[in-house]
């Protein structure tokens, strides 16, 4: 037996790696196209850059009470738990235990009977005067630790708890893009509802101009200045302007209630949370992307789909190793005896040892076909990874392009916003001073309310493209002291490795 466990000891040390090598990553760009600054972003309190505190106060409530955060949480837990479970079957099982039997059962039966049968009369018990009780009662008390380990020449339980460590790794990053996911919806909810609020003001202004310009259209009408044409023009527009408002109104109420949704429906009275002039900045600065390389550290979908790579290999070379002998180590040792007391009497101990080397001769097949399962799905976690790889390259490229015309949208608009105003304060004065016409006036204010509405979409959109550049790069741009940006850096690598070296 001793050359059985030495042979399997050599063949191991002898036989090749049974993980397959590790999958590169694919070829990356040097930087970003376009105009862009490569310095490095730090993916802290992103949102403060928007310079609210209304929609600081919103955030820090969503991530205090959300329910998409707090599923993500729970199902981490549970991956760090299967990940001990896991790296348990690595170390040796003791199970102590304690038991009494009792015993008791009649001398003419059993035992007892077979006695008489091979000559123990009744009448040869009289004569040598042996006297035998009616029964048998015998109890016996023992105390004992069973044991069992088997040796894990190949590493199949170790890659087992390697698998489920990398799992547990993706469910943390996948915790990150739901907390990303859930502050980016809020953000974008909240840019709405400014929005909203800020068209359903403008409405209402336009409203009040269309309704001065259809009366002082029916009033010529009537004086024969103005055609039939006109007037249903006039009203036309009118019309179609109050229609709007009932839609406004609608889509407000809507994202309030995705909003209050978010705040995981603690926040009923959202009136208390948001003012009633929500005011998120909007800057044209220029974005500090870094370099593509850098999303794959930052991007957590990215972080995931790596770490299920790698639970994918691990998970091979657990598979391959079933294909291989196994040795396991079972027993128990304790102390029994007829009374409690005999258990600290030395000689009273007792032990048994079993070792099992089993080897996959009839059920290869399955074996096989379980390596070839995981190979395959090995296969599918790379090509997974690298197209998250590639994805994010791209969607920062789209969404880089996006905010640049999208920012001279803005500029051009704000320029039209300008000219308007200019315009309507020039008719505001010739018409108070009686040269200008007050139709002229109108018009002038109808056209600065409808750039304005313009603007304000173009705000919006800003914001927005903002916000899915946050998502795409996997952090948002603050400035932040070096030290606390260290130190945050320096925690969480600490975390990871941590729960790295929990599973080696």
């Amino acid at each position: 037996m001793c050359s059985v466990i030495v042979g399997c000891f050599t063949a191991a040390c002898s036989s090749k790696s049974i993980l397959p090598v590790s999958e590169p990553s694919p070829n990356l760009p040097e930087k970003f196209t376009g105009d862009v600054v490569v310095d490095a972003y730090e993916p802290l309190e992103w949102w403060k850059t928007f310079s609210d505190p209304a929609l600081d106060r919103v955030v820090e409530a969503v991530l205090a009470s959300n329910f998409d955060l707090a599923e993500a949480v729970a199902r981490v837990e549970q991956a760090r738990a299967r990940a001990r479970i896991a790296n348990a079957a690595r170390y040796p099982v003791l199970q102590p235990s304690t038991g009494v039997e009792d015993v008791d059962t009649p001398t003419n039966s059993g035992v007892g009977e077979q006695i008489e049968e091979i000559g123990l009369s009744p009448e040869l018990k009289e004569q040598f005067g042996i006297s035998v009780p009616d029964r048998l009662a015998l109890t016996t008390y023992s105390l004992s630790a069973n044991f069992s380990y088997e040796a894990d020449f190949w590493d199949r339980n170790r890659n087992n708890a390697r698998a489920a460590g990398a799992q547990h790794l993706a469910s943390e990053w996948d915790y990150r893009a739901a907390r990303i996911g859930v502050v980016a919806e809020t953000v974008r909810t909240y840019l709405e509802i400014a929005y909203l609020r800020r068209q359903l003001q403008l409405s209402d202004e336009i409203v009040e101009i269309l309704q001065d310009r259809e009366k002082l259209t029916a009033t010529r009408y009537h004086r024969g200045l103005n055609t039939a044409r006109d007037l249903y023009t006039a009203r036309l527009k009118l019309w179609n302007s109050q229609a709007e408002l009932p839609v406004i109104e609608g889509q407000l109420a809507d994202a309030e209630g995705r909003l209050w949704v978010l705040l995981g429906g603690y926040h009923a009275d959202l009136a208390g949370m948001l003012p009633d002039s929500l005011s998120p900045s909007v800057t044209l600065n220029p974005v500090p992307v870094g370099i593509p390389a850098d999303l794959l550290i930052q991007r957590p979908d990215v972080g995931a789909a790596r770490q299920r790579m790698e639970a994918a290999r691990y998970a091979v070379g657990a598979r391959r190793a079933e294909l291989r002998p196994s040795l396991s180590l079972s027993g128990s040792i304790g102390l029994q005896g007829s009374e409690t007391q005999q258990w600290f009497d030395a000689a009273q101990w007792f032990k048994n040892l079993t070792l099992n080397l089993v080897g996959p001769a009839f059920q290869g097949q399955r074996l096989r076909n379980n390596v070839t399962l995981a190979e395959t799905r090995w296969k599918e976690a790379v090509s997974a990874y690298k197209r998250s790889v590639v994805s994010a390259v791209n969607e920062v490229e789209a969404v880089l392009a996006k905010l640049e015309t999208n920012r001279r949208r803005y500029a051009l608009l704000s320029s039209s916003v300008e000219e308007a105003r200019a315009e309507a304060a020039f008719q505001e004065r010739r018409y108070r001073s009686g040269v200008g016409d007050y139709d002229d006036f109108l018009a002038a204010s109808e056209t600065l309310t409808s750039v304005n509405s313009s603007l304000v979409a173009a705000e919006r959109d800003l914001g927005f493209t903002r916000l899915a550049l946050h998502r795409a790069l996997g952090g948002m741009w603050t400035v932040s002291e070096p030290d606390a940006t260290q130190t945050d850096h320096s925690s969480q690598a600490a975390s990871l490795q941590a729960v790295s070296l929990s599973t080696e």
